[in-house]
């Protein structure tokens, strides 16, 4: 269940896996609309109710939601008619949108079904929303305690559910984040770089991904004006989206400290640019200030890519310092330029850690694991209701 289609490459990725492992499934989600194929290139046919209209046309930001909450409204009523006579086992959350609202009527659908039997799982990609404090820690409080299972991407954050939102640990499953886009592979005779207004003998860095203030572009830019008096040879492509405000600080910024080799591509970036982006990368950075999980990093590892992110306790349980990448306090503005100007430098470091990456083989074999722990979780919220549970393939 992700009816807005928020998080739709993991729900794709994931609904592909289990479809692998003949898991009886319906996919909630409507077309995502900056990338119509998402869904159907993999294979995954879409049930999100009678309406898939909303995602089909790029519509502006205010028009499109209005669309979507009456699209999602009508869907949901019509699921909750479908559903009646036979409830889904398992129902697994992947966002909930209206949630913060003071009408957040998928809560209410996904609650109504629980107490006729269903189980709802839901994946914790973010444990509040994105740069929002506490505002909205109560909500998530009382949505925590309500859900029969969760499924979170690292320790850290299982630690945190427990501590920080009180959710006993037998309700916490861990279960790591699959990488996207490997499997697609880079535009035949297209010259990214030229695409990108990047020259061909420079050290490529690349920051990519939706900007929000928690994930450090500042702190990266703020480190970039020493890596550019300390070197000639490296340049640093940032491509994404973000909000306006945001985006004009972050061109104010490079203004102001007199950047020249900082490419901006403040746009959404096609699955084909990203991966002949990635791959025409010499080193991924990952600045962040805080982090839950980084689908952007699962992609960095799938495509074998060197890195340099923030120390934080998500990335120590994938990245080892000095080994597979070189973890910084990215507020250390100096610290920070040193590790990108040491990587720019050295070829064979970057080389190493490139193969290291490679050699954990993030890829089908990983969502195929994830699937099955992903089973595992569906079967455990089954089992506390029934002594007798049947696997959710028969």
């Amino acid at each position: 269940m992700d009816l807005w289609a928020v998080v739709p490459y993991y729900t794709a990725y994931l609904s592909k896996a289990l479809l692998w492992e003949d898991v009886d499934l319906r996919v909630g989600s409507i077309t995502y609309y900056l990338d119509p194929e998402c869904f159907r290139s993999r294979g995954i046919p879409l049930s999100p109710g009678p309406l898939n209209l909303v995602g089909r046309f790029r519509l502006p930001k205010l028009p499109r939601r209005i669309f979507k909450l009456i699209e999602s409204t009508l869907n949901l009523c019509a699921l909750t008619v479908r559903f009646i006579p036979s409830p889904p086992d398992v129902i697994h959350v992947q966002f909930l949108p209206m949630l913060r609202w003071r009408v957040p009527m998928d809560l209410w659908f996904v609650r109504f079904f629980q107490r006729r039997g269903t189980k709802v799982v839901l994946t914790v990609h973010d444990l509040l929303p994105h740069d929002s404090g506490e505002r909205y820690k109560g909500i998530f409080l009382d949505l925590y305690s309500h859900i029969d299972a969760i499924i979170c991407h690292s320790e850290h954050v299982a630690t945190k559910l427990q501590s920080d939102f009180h959710v006993p640990v037998s309700k916490i499953d861990i279960i790591p984040h699959g990488p996207f886009f490997y499997d697609l592979p880079a535009p035949k005779g297209t010259d990214i770089l030229e695409r990108f207004g990047v020259p061909s003998n420079q050290i490529i860095f690349l920051f990519q991904g939706i900007i929000f203030p928690y994930k450090g572009v500042d702190l990266l830019l703020n480190a970039w004006q020493l890596v550019e008096q300390g070197t000639t040879d490296a340049c640093l492509i940032i491509a994404g989206t973000g909000t306006p405000e945001l985006l004009d600080q972050l061109r104010a910024q490079v203004q102001q400290l007199g950047l020249q080799r900082v490419h901006l591509h403040f746009r959404f970036i096609s699955t084909d640019e990203l991966v002949a982006l990635y791959r025409a990368s010499d080193v991924v950075v990952y600045p962040y200030r805080a982090v839950t999980t980084s689908g952007a990093l699962a992609t960095g590892l799938a495509l074998g890519k060197a890195m340099v992110a923030s120390n934080l306790s998500v990335f120590r349980e994938l990245l080892t310092d000095e080994v597979s990448a070189l973890l910084i306090d990215p507020q250390d503005t100096n610290q920070f330029a040193a590790a990108l100007l040491r990587l720019a430098a050295e070829p064979h470091l970057r080389a190493a850690f490139s193969e290291r990456i490679k050699g954990m083989q993030y890829g089908d074999r990983t969502w195929q694991s994830i699937a099955v722990k992903t089973i595992r979780t569906y079967e455990k919220v089954l089992r506390a209701s029934s002594p007798s549970v049947r696997h959710p393939s028969e």
